[in-house]
């Protein structure tokens, strides 16, 4: 029997942040592969970032306040901040791609964000699973998948770099693009701090 009742309502704040994770990183992907609308794209995913700010201090403003947590505060706060870090570099890439006044997008952004999707959408399957920590194998493979696609992001991103400094580039061209790809790469590998603590909350309390 639990003499003070556990608030379960952490696990909507998680669920919650990863929509607006996935929601984020969707709308990147429709800005860079249809490149119309820059501005106004730009400015929908910078409301999302902000809709994930609010998540992100309801449940740290919660965490202060709730005596028993349904998981170990630290996992808690770490677990929602490491979310909130994916949209911020999701953010910061459409930040770039509007102020640096970008002609066109290019097959190794597309490339990039897709890894992007693939991995927010791992995330988001198994940010799902914690509740009641169900399928704690099922969470573990997630892991590993974004732990590969990291891998992958990695690999596209140096030879989208490499690609820049071909004979005969435009060295502002090489700049601006550079940041882009480095930001995506960013956005990727925070994926996979996101899936280092939910393994870890898992090998905690499966």
């Amino acid at each position: 029997m639990r003499f003070l009742p556990r608030d379960e309502k952490f696990y909507d704040f998680f669920e919650a942040s990863a929509n607006k994770v996935v929601e984020g990183a969707t709308q990147l992907e429709d800005l860079i592969r249809d490149f119309k609308e820059v501005q106004v794209k730009a400015k929908k995913i910078k409301d999302t970032e902000h809709e994930g700010d609010v998540i992100t201090h309801d449940t740290i403003e919660m965490l202060n306040l709730t005596f028993v947590t349904p998981l170990d505060r630290e996992d808690i706060h770490n677990l929602i901040t490491s979310l909130d870090d994916v949209l911020d570099y999701i953010e910061a890439c459409a930040e770039r791609l509007s102020l640096f006044r970008i002609g066109k997008t290019n097959e190794e952004a597309v490339l990039l964000v897709g890894v992007l999707v693939q991995c927010v959408k791992e995330l988001e399957q198994a940010v799902f699973k914690l509740r009641r920590l169900k399928g704690a194998d099922s969470i573990m493979r997630n892991c590993v998948e974004i732990g590969r696609l990291e891998n992958e992001g990695d690999y596209v991103c140096r030879a989208a770099v490499a690609k820049l400094f071909e004979p005969g580039s435009d060295p502002l061209e090489v700049i601006k693009w550079k940041e882009i790809y480095e930001t995506l790469e960013n956005a990727i590998d925070r994926c996979e701090d996101v899936a280092n603590v939910m393994e870890g909350i898992v090998l905690k309390n499966a």
